[in-house]
């Protein structure tokens, strides 16, 4: 392996060892298997550019085209052409993804689920981005020292953002590859100095070697080690910051004041409702007999910048003994309080405490913070749910219809602060809201009409295998799409409410689980949801239900038809967890009115397909790319192979003129087929004989002049070789039409190799590689466009590579006979003797 490829390997070995400390804020970890995977793929076309060669800003942007690629075919392969070739499609959606990794960053506490794909994007893509700087500051520009600034980059991100349990091991992993990388490029470099620095041999009679260096490069390394781990420990400690943990707590001093800026629940949802099997997240006993409004609310999501819903940040105070009437709720709407005792699972810890709305008190154990404008309690200091068992007292609030439809206007600040929408909506939301609610009088009339147009009659389909969405476009995708799940129900809902309007905000918890024999109520992973509530002077915050197929619709949404009463309560939804049927969906023959009251919920399957189902996995994306960047390369073969082979010919002809400037000779492979074309162009030693550097002169002036005969060739000239050089050289400045200056240079060539074959005494002209450029300029200037493009992508001297393909494979087959015919005559048994 030479030094730039051992150099090349320590990078990329060195990217990965850095990339292990974002290890604990992921979860699973596999996804360091893909990025290895990546970077190998970024590493591999790094070196074979570097070995056409190509200039510097070549090799760097073929890498970074590559990395593009490799990221468009696993995150954005349907928005692609091809599957691979990024359109203006795929980038809004890299760009979306980028923006939903953003948002599930400042949701998710550590380690967060690798399904968000925004989130694997900012791993993957960061870690692709250091790798290119690694690669190119330490092998395309074989400076490593500075490539430690972006492996610091990578380490400083994951330590900011980790508990800092086990930094010190991830600092010693990063550090280790880092040193990994010095030690090679040190390597390398002495390497070219040859024995100016090489040490004692290492046994008598053994070769020396340029190991003191090295070891004393470990040496430092080692210390600088231990003093980076050592020196903070003697420094004191500073806690707290924007990138402190989740769970620290949320308020100051002794309990009386603080804010809290909660994590959103809402990025699990998906998750929870895709799991195999279903988990009870909680058990519930209540002294109500109606379970189906009986919805257990976490928290509350009422800001809104357009591109995602997020709970504001709040003022929390202690825990009242009686919680304070909700906000807007009048005297003369019926209400009822119940009490529901819950308890949580052992491994449920959510730093919200799920509560049935509107709370009226709470029993709690533990120590726990009230938020008065969501009503809810958050954990202080690290408080969760886990293992909790609590009572709570609710309002059963039961407005009536009429109630909600003659409500007078909200108070201005809760209009102002609750029909928000950014600029960034986009107006087809606006627009389809009043074409939806097109006759309605009231907002209350609005509302049950977006509600219906969801739930019933708009055509939309639940369905959890649809991603939740980022950016401006999401809504407006759900709403042409028509197929999303509870996320993307109540996140229109809730916007169009705003547009119209009507304050709205999104709460976050779960649907009514699932009545137990022992009459208890059985909350599970499936039963998660999310549902609008919209706000009614008089009543307060209402429950809206426009997801198909989950909870139940209000009672006070379901008017009269005329001709018949007003129907029973709907069940509860059933919990996800039981059997649901996989036959195709039979909505179309179950009536609106009853689809609206879930009692078809059998009509709507639950999709139980696993979410990776569908979509290839990593290893075959991988595979595609390889095979796509295979595709791309198979027509550019002949371009590269022509251009490394002129590098190398025309480098020849340079470094055998030096070295007999210097009184050194070259070092060539010596006679045989194919020396001329493939040259090592490494120095010969200083003792070498004179007749064997006019032999390595002999080969590098045939190298040249053979370079010479495929230019001409690759510009319309077929080389013949029956002529003399004299008279080939004299062929090619007539059908070429060279000026005199240039056939000059080209029977200086020519000369030049009369001389290294028929001279007692060969000797060559100095710059014949110049000659040899000056006749292409030439030949480039006298043609046509498309004969100049065709002689840089499809040189017609390229077969060459095809002829030493086949001369290299019939050698091999000699070779082969020739070791089978040895091997058969060694077990061949000598005449004259018989077995025993």
């Amino acid at each position: 392996m030479s030094g730039r490829a051992r150099l090349a390997l320590c990078a990329w070995a060195a990217t990965l060892m850095a990339s292990c400390s974002l290890l604990p804020l992921v979860t699973p970890a596999t996804w360091i298997l893909q990025a290895a995977v990546l970077l190998a793929v970024q590493t591999g076309v790094g070196a074979v550019t570097r070995r056409v060669p190509l200039a510097r800003p070549l090799t760097i942007a073929a890498q970074a085209l590559v990395t593009l690629l490799l990221l468009t075919l696993v995150f954005a392969r349907q928005q692609a052409l091809a599957g691979i070739v990024p359109g203006p499609e795929a980038f809004r959606h890299l760009s979306d993804l980028l923006r939903q990794g953003g948002d599930d960053i400042a949701r998710y506490a550590i380690p967060a689920p690798l399904e968000s794909d925004g989130i694997r994007l900012m791993l993957l893509g960061g870690v692709m981005l250091v790798g290119l700087a690694v690669d190119t500051l330490a092998v395309t520009f074989r400076s490593a020292a500075p490539a430690g600034l972006p492996l610091l980059a990578l380490y400083s991100v994951a330590a900011g953002l980790s508990d800092g349990a086990a930094d010190w091991l991830w600092f010693l992993v990063a550090a280790g590859g880092y040193l990994m990388l010095l030690l090679a490029e040190g390597r390398e470099r002495l390497s070219q100095w040859g024995r100016v620095f090489a040490g004692a041999a290492r046994s008598p009679g053994g070769e020396p070697g340029a190991v003191a260096p090295v070891r004393t490069g470990r040496r430092i390394g080692v210390v600088a080690l231990g003093v980076a781990l050592m020196v903070p420990l003697a420094l004191p400690a500073m806690n707290g910051g924007l990138l402190d943990a989740t769970g620290t707590g949320v308020g100051n001093g002794n309990g009386g004041g603080g804010t809290i800026s909660a994590v959103n629940p809402l990025v699990s949802l998906r998750d929870s409702l895709n799991v195999d099997e279903d988990r009870q997240v909680m058990s519930l006993r209540s002294n109500t007999n109606d379970i189906s409004n009986l919805y257990i609310r976490i928290v509350s999501l009422d800001d809104f910048d357009g591109s995602t819903w997020r709970p504001s940040k709040r003022h929390v105070t202690s825990v009242p003994d009686k919680f304070p009437t909700p906000s807007g709720l009048g005297p003369d709407v019926k209400r009822a309080e119940i009490e529901t005792r819950i308890s949580a699972a052992d491994w449920y810890a959510q730093d919200w405490l799920p509560m049935p709305y509107p709370p009226s008190g709470a029993d709690v154990p533990g120590k726990w913070r009230y938020e008065p404008v969501g009503m809810t309690l958050v954990g202080d200091h690290g408080e969760t749910t886990r293992g909790k068992t609590y009572l709570v007292k609710s309002l059963d609030v039961q407005p009536t219809a009429e109630q909600l439809a003659d409500a007078p206007a909200p108070p201005a600040a809760i209009k102002r602060d609750y029909t928000k929408l950014p600029d960034s909506v986009p107006a087809v939301v606006a627009k389809t809201a009043r074409q939806v609610t097109e006759g309605a009088t009231t907002h209350y009339e609005q509302a049950v009409k977006l509600q219906d147009w969801f739930a019933v009659n708009g055509g939309f389909q639940y369905s959890t295998q649809v991603q939740v969405g980022s950016g401006p476009q999401a809504i407006a995708r759900f709403l042409k799409d028509k197929e999303g799940f509870c996320v993307h129900f109540s996140f229109a809902m809730a916007a169009m409410a705003r547009s119209l309007g009507i304050p709205a905000r999104v709460a976050v918890g779960f649907a009514p689980g699932t009545p137990q024999a022992d009459g208890s109520v059985s909350v599970g992973l499936k039963d998660a949801h999310a549902w609008p509530e919209l706000y009614f002077e008089g009543v307060g915050w209402t429950r809206f239900e426009p997801t198909p197929n989950r909870g139940v619709a209000p009672s006070y949404t379901q008017t009269d038809t005329p001709g018949s009463s007003l129907p029973d309560v709907a069940r509860p939804s059933q919990s996800a967890g039981s059997a649901a049927s996989s036959a195709p969906s039979a909505s179309t023959s179950c009536a609106a009115v009853d689809r609206k009251l879930a009692a078809c919920a059998g009509a709507l399957p639950v999709d139980t397909a696993k979410p990776q189902d569908g979509g290839l996995s990593w290893y075959k994306i991988v595979g595609w790319a390889l095979l796509g960047l295979l595709v791309i390369a198979l027509p550019l073969l002949p371009m590269l192979w022509r251009v490394r082979r002129r590098s190398m010919r025309l480098a020849s002809a340079q470094h055998s003129a030096s070295g007999r400037a210097s009184g050194r000779g070259g070092r060539a492979r010596g006679p045989g087929a194919g020396a001329t074309d493939d040259l090592d162009v490494a120095a010969v030693p200083v003792e070498a004989s004179a007749g064997y550097a006019a032999q390595v002169a002999a080969h590098h002036v045939l190298a040249v002049w053979r370079e010479l005969t495929d230019t001409a060739w690759d510009y319309g000239i077929v080389p013949d070789d029956a002529l003399t050089p004299r008279k080939a050289a004299a062929r090619i400045v007539r059908l070429g039409q060279l000026d005199a200056a240039t056939a000059g240079s080209v029977h200086r060539v020519a000369s030049a190799v009369e001389q290294v074959l028929f001279a007692p005494e060969p000797h060559a002209e100095p710059g014949l590689a110049d000659d040899v450029r000056r006749m292409r300029v030439a030949l480039r200037s006298k043609v046509s466009r498309t004969t100049r493009v065709r002689a840089v992508v499809a040189p017609r001297s390229a077969v060459r590579a095809a002829w030493e393909a086949m001369d290299r494979w019939t050698a091999a087959k000699a070779r082969w006979a020739e070791r089978r015919s040895a091997l058969a005559g060694l077990v061949r048994r000598p005449s004259g003797q018989q077995s025993g």
